[in-house]
């Protein structure tokens, strides 16, 4: 099993040229940052990753995680690293500095968990969560949560959970039937959650669930659902974890993947009720958690991307030790990475690996703008974009994820089917992201429905144009024209499908089911290319050493992406544009 190596270069070229961080940097909040600052902690985090994280990925898989006497326990190698996460500062890089955070842009934070997802995933699942916690509470929370829980939460002393599904509602928010019994300024908790990532365990001083629940007498569907918070331990008079709160892990579930990560069923008011706090308005719930769920979104996306990274690392170092088999040109026996099929499937991972980097950096960006540009219609722009883009982060990065980490056992050939190689663990691990946080088909209905029909392909109209610009910049240089031509065609059937999706869907019941997946592929493939032939522009551009080699470099790995990737979008508009009858057409008593 090859160790992991960070890709700094790309990761701070990302930072650099597509999130342009020279950019955010000119935002008041973050005076006085100096960008070779910001890459310097990059370049530590990935130390970090690479130094203390990853050696424990392939143990903690083969521990997994254990329920004893309603403790739960995780692999030992864990707590010294969580210990050492936090004392470091990492989980608090873009911390509010008045929670003591370090007040660094969410796009620094954005690289940092890149890394961390990369090195173990299933551990990094405990301070995501906890920053998307942070996000809620901060949004929505009253003065006094946000000053007894965001400092210590911020800086990752403690952790935080979301507790939205029940054993009878799926994705059905609606059907939430936790109950939640007014005690004077507080309420008292009954209920159970299930599929609870990180619910309990020992890492942490405390654990700050962010519990769905009905408050007595409130209405039926998602109109009577309220957001609370409850900790594992109550504070006592000093702010200090004391009495332990009517609240347990009951069950672990038994996963295919990210098996260090305990995924609890979480038993509420047992006895005298969990003592809950509302977070928000009472019956508005949803609005809260949304805060919540659209930051994990972006995180979930992101792992994606770092699982993918990980499979191809070790992928490429074994089809550099593997020989087998001859090559033309060579005498004696060759390693695998000269077979032309092996090869195909490399930079089949690499060139989809920079292409999800190249979009969720891009798409990261908007973040900061979102939050801190002084001028309002930035932030509401910022926001708009970056709540288009989050559904294809998520979906379109998690979907390829499983593509990439199955090729990562393919090249392996038999020896990736078995655990030795540690190539099955990312396969198995990347199979959760399509599901959590909102299945694909739920991204898909998210950007179909609420982010081009709700808006009239307003804003991803405006997108189209701004990449058909660059095209257009870059057409004259010969190096790039086929690139420009390629990506040109890739955005002209997205408009397509956009196209048909307005004028179809208001006639036709079943089309946004039906077509909304292959928009989703389609989108996320397009602009996937769109952004890494926008990188290989820009990287092209040097002139001498490294960086030279890193263009070139660049430019082959978006060209091999046009030429066999991008064709993919032929197909996701055909199918996307298929009579939506067709889907429809075998009834239900026939399957």
């Amino acid at each position: 099993m090859t160790d992991y190596k960070p890709p700094l270069t790309d990761i701070n070229f990302c930072i650099r040229h597509l999130a342009n961080i020279e950019g955010i940097l000119s935002l008041d909040a973050f005076a006085g940052f100096e960008k070779e600052d910001l890459e310097q902690i990059v370049e530590e985090a990935g130390k970090f990753a690479r130094d203390v994280i990853a050696p424990t990925n392939v143990p903690s898989d083969r521990y997994g995680c254990r329920l004893a006497d309603d403790v739960v326990h995780v692999a030992g190698e864990l707590a010294d690293v969580h210990r050492q996460f936090v004392e470091n500062g990492w989980q608090a890089v873009a911390g509010n500095p008045e929670h003591d955070g370090m007040g660094l842009p969410a796009i620094v934070a954005f690289a940092t968990a890149e890394m961390v997802q990369s090195a173990n995933i299933a551990y990094s699942l405990l301070p995501m969560l906890t920053q998307d916690g942070v996000a809620a509470i901060s949004a929505h929370a009253s003065d006094t949560l946000k000053a007894q829980y965001l400092p210590r939460l911020t800086t990752g002393e403690w952790s935080a959970t979301m507790n939205l599904t029940e054993p009878q509602a799926g994705s059905d928010l609606s059907a939430v039937a936790c109950r939640a019994e007014r005690d004077g300024d507080q309420f008292r908790i009954r209920g159970t959650k299930i599929f609870i990532t990180w619910g309990d365990h020992e890492l942490a001083g405390n654990v700050i669930h962010l519990v769905l629940a009905r408050i007595d007498g409130a209405p039926e569907g998602v109109r009577g659902i309220s957001m609370f918070l409850v900790p594992k331990y109550l504070l006592d008079e000093n702010g200090e974890p004391g009495e332990r709160n009517d609240v347990k892990a009951t069950s672990l579930e038994h996963k295919l993947g990210i098996h260090a990560s305990p995924t609890c069923v979480m038993s509420f008011g047992d006895n005298d009720g969990a003592v809950g706090y509302l977070v928000g308005e009472e019956n508005r719930g949803l609005a809260a958690m949304f805060t919540m769920m659209n930051h994990a979104r972006m995180g979930v996306g992101l792992q994606g991307l770092a699982v993918s990274e990980r499979a191809y690392q070790l992928a490429r170092s074994y089809a550099n030790d593997r020989v087998q088999g001859r090559v033309p040109g060579q005498e004696e026996r060759a390693p695998i990475i000269h077979h032309g099929d092996v090869r195909r499937m490399l930079m089949l991972m690499r060139a989809q690996v920079e292409a999800m980097r190249a979009l969720a950096y891009s798409a990261a960006s908007f973040d900061d703008i979102a939050h801190h540009a002084a001028d309002a219609d930035a932030r509401a722009a910022a926001n708009k974009r970056l709540s288009l883009l989050t559904p294809v982060v998520k979906g379109w990065c998690t979907e390829t994820s499983e593509q990439v980490t199955s090729l990562g056992i393919q090249i392996h050939g038999g020896m990736g089917f078995v655990e030795e190689t540690g190539a099955a663990q990312h396969y198995r691990d990347a199979r959760i992201l399509t599901i959590y946080e909102g299945t694909s088909g739920i991204q898909a209905g998210d950007f179909a429905g609420r982010k081009i029909l709700a808006d009239e392909g307003r804003e991803l109209s405006v997108l189209i144009a701004e990449l058909r610009d660059l095209c257009d910049a870059v057409a004259d240089d010969e190096r790039l024209a086929r690139l420009a031509r390629d990506i040109r065609g890739g955005l002209d059937l997205l408009e397509q499908g956009m196209n048909w999706l307005l004028a179809n869907a208001a006639t036709s019941p079943a089309a946004t089911g039906s077509a909304g997946f292959n928009l989703l592929m389609l989108a996320g493939t397009v602009l996937g290319g769109a952004y890494l032939t926008k990188a290989a522009a820009i990287a092209v551009s040097a002139t001498s050493g490294s960086s030279k080699a890193f263009g070139a470099n660049k430019l082959a790995t978006a060209a091999f992406y046009c030429a066999h990737v991008l064709p993919r979008a032929h197909g996701y508009l055909a199918a996307m544009t298929a009579d939506p009858d067709l889907t429809m057409a075998i009834a239900v008593d026939s399957f």
